[in-house]
């Protein structure tokens, strides 16, 4: 495995860990579709389902990593969410989120800055 996929995969259990500690249910990590993936796939406590792209950046990264997700990106997440609720029959009401994951610091414990309703 590459050092670039063994990075986002840690960035995305670091995501899901600290979602299920504020009481989401994880549904879904890299749910693919024929339109794209969706990182990972929550239910909030109040019944809300996120779509969420996490995206971990490398200390020398320049931009933030919400700068990755363009309109491109987005526009593929929807088309897969679409598809994930349609294949689901789910109805319930949703949303996009970007989890922004940094680093480890010295203690090893990653940053994350959560987005909700990002786009």
């Amino acid at each position: 495995m590459d050092e670039r996929k063994r990075q986002g995969d840690q960035g995305e259990a670091a995501v899901a860990a600290a979602l299920e500690r504020r009481g989401c249910t994880v549904l879904e990590r890299q749910y693919r579709c024929r339109w794209g993936e969706i990182d990972l796939i929550v239910r909030t406590g109040d019944g809300i389902l996120c779509f969420v792209e996490v995206k971990t950046r490398s200390p020398r990264a320049i931009a933030p990593p919400r700068e990755s997700v363009t309109a491109a990106k987005q526009e593929k997440l929807r088309r897969a969410a679409s598809w994930y609720l349609a294949q689901t029959g789910l109805d319930c009401p949703c949303r996009f989120d970007v989890a922004e994951v940094y680093p480890a610091d010295a203690g090893g414990r990653r940053q994350i800055n959560y987005i909700t309703s990002a786009f």
